[in-house]
Formats: structure tokens, sequence, C-alpha cells
């Protein structure tokens, strides 16, 4: 059979949140099918956490996750907004910055775009930084870390 590669960027993006996820303290989860609107589940301290990962290529500097399925079959494509109540975080990976990160869903409308690199026109207003959003426990406590970068915040970070 053919490989899939779009399915194998998917396991890719799966098994680095897995080895990012236990770096972090948690025990990683996986269902028993395909058909679950999670591919993983974090568990540490009692909580059960669960998590879509989406594996995501850099576009000028920034990744863009919309929270949607899109799907093509013999009647044309088909687009389903993601039912952010079935899921707790989603987690981003970036094979340009080898890195996870982490971000709940419910906090952002359709779509969300994280800077792994500043603007080339230097805006900072509105300009979330990925960096923030490393730490899968920060993304699960009730005080997320500031989404937006306002104009007096330290400059931004390059990734190494």
């Amino acid at each position: 059979m053919p490989p899939h590669h779009t399915k194998d960027k998917g396991d890719l993006g799966v098994a680095k949140a897995h080895a990012d996820v236990v770096s972090q303290g948690f025990i990683a989860l996986f269902p028993a099918t395909e058909h679950a609107p999670f591919d993983l589940v974090a568990y540490r301290d009692g909580a059960f956490h669960r998590m879509q990962v989406k594996y995501r290529t850099a576009r000028a500097g920034a990744i863009t996750v919309h929270f949607r399925s899109v799907w093509n079959d013999r009647q044309g494509t088909h687009t389903r907004p993601t039912d952010k109540s079935a899921i707790d975080v989603v987690c981003i990976y970036c094979p340009e910055t080898d890195a996870c990160y982490y971000i709940r869903p419910s906090a952002h409308r359709a779509s969300v775009t994280l800077r792994i690199a500043p603007s080339r026109n230097g805006q900072r207003n509105g300009v979330i930084d990925a960096l923030a959003f490393r730490s899968l426990a920060d993304a699960l406590s009730p005080a997320p870390p500031s989404e937006l970068v306002d104009s007096d915040a330290a400059p931004f970070v390059q990734h190494p």
C-alpha cells in the first residue's frame, strides 16, 4: 500500500506529543479507536485531559490551527466545526521548531495563530507568542498564560 503523507504527518505529531507529554510528567493514554475526537489523553494527579494533536508547518513565521475537520468523499469536500466540548486541549506540533504547543480551544473562536518568529513588520499588538504555550500544565490551569502580547511587553523571543 502506498504511503499516506497526511497520515504519516499526523502519526509523527502524535508521537512527538506523546514524548512531550511524558517529559512534562503526565501519563499518556491512547484511545482504542480512531473514531474518538481526541488522539490521546494526558493523565496526572487523578485528572484526565483529552487532547487532539495537530501537525502544522510554519508559514511566514507562524502556525495556524483552524478548529474544524475537513474530509473528502465522492460527494465533494466537507467541513465540520470542532466540537470544543469533546476535547480539553489541542497540541500543535511544529516540525520547524520540533516543539509542541498547547492551547485550550475554548479560549479561541474558529482558529488561532501562534508566532514562532517575529513578524516582518515588527507588529506586536495582537501577536500570540508560541513560546508562552509550551507547558501543558499551564494550558490546563484555570488561568492560562496571556495570549496577547501588549506593546509594553518584553521583546519577542526568537526560537533556537
